[in-house]
């Protein structure tokens, strides 16, 4: 029973790791992309950091996948050593993710900044 959990868990690390992948790449090919399309076009910033922004939620769903199957790994592994690995990889992650994410908002508040400025400019004339 056990070596069957065992097996189980290890397949849907893989698996787990395979959409983490897969999210990541596309997300960067979608940036590369629309920086390629900025790049030779005229793009205002806000638009660039559009760009960036959508990125980032690519990176963070990735790592939040990533995490996800390092706790499940975390559930088979039998050695201390690799039980400090996989802590040390999921602190790293961890803390990519929250910086990212602060990063994130950052960026929606001074969207949301930005856009009422222009209403509040207008209300005043």
């Amino acid at each position: 029973m056990q070596e069957w959990l065992v097996r189980s868990t290890e397949a849907v690390v893989l698996v787990i790791d395979a959409m983490a992948l897969l999210v990541i790449a596309f997300g960067t090919l979608q940036a590369f992309v629309a920086t390629l399309a900025a790049t030779f076009s005229p793009v205002a910033g806000h638009d660039r950091r559009d760009i960036w922004l959508r990125y980032a939620r690519w990176l963070v769903a990735g790592l939040t996948f990533q995490l996800a199957a390092d706790i499940v790994e975390s559930s088979i592994t039998t050695s201390w050593e690799a039980v400090g690995r996989l802590a040390a990889i999921a602190v790293i992650r961890t803390f990519l993710n929250y910086f990212l994410e602060r990063d994130l908002e950052d960026m929606r508040k001074r969207q949301r900044e930005q856009a009422t400025e222009p209403a509040a400019l207008h209300q005043e004339s």
